[in-house]
């Protein structure tokens, strides 16, 4: 099976999310769902409908998270010596050669990117295009609105 790669941080927010679905929502939904028997035919019952699809996506959810940490490979870039590659877990200063523009990207598992809060999945376009290049280095990426033209400024280990 392969290895699901993650950040210190993003192991912690699977492991935040399982157990209050394991603490929290499970005991929750098996309340409305005890709750909604009580009130007779279970066919045209919308409570207990609803509540046995949110039973079926918090355990659905439940089995993703313990399948993803069981093959979890969690990287800690602040352990790892800064040589100027960019790899998972970095952070990446950027410029944009055609208008100078600066942004920033986190590079992380896929479970944790978040665009408006620049981490990028390490699978995603702009990240295969950084991955194994250095500070200095030129990049191409390949996005929908056309080619887009970076200079890695710094890689950071934080």
């Amino acid at each position: 099976m392969n290895k699901v790669p993650m950040t210190v941080a993003g192991e912690q927010s699977l492991r935040e999310e399982l157990d209050r679905l394991k603490r929290i929502d499970r005991p929750r939904i098996s309340q409305a769902i005890a709750e909604a028997r009580e009130h007779g035919d279970l066919k045209e019952n919308a409570e207990y409908h609803a509540a046995r699809e949110q039973q079926s996506f918090a355990e659905g959810r439940i089995k993703d998270i313990e399948h993803k940490l069981s093959h979890a490979q969690v990287i800690d870039v602040s352990s790892l010596p800064h040589t100027g590659k960019v790899i998972f877990g970095v952070t990446v200063d950027l410029i944009n050669v055609d208008d100078d523009s600066e942004v920033t990207y986190r590079i992380v598992g896929e479970d944790e990117a978040d665009v408006k809060a620049n981490l990028i999945s390490v699978s995603s376009p702009i990240a295969r295009a950084l991955v194994g290049k250095s500070e200095g280095d030129e990049v191409v990426v390949k996005a929908p609105s056309g080619d887009i033209q970076y200079e890695i400024e710094r890689v950071r280990h934080i």
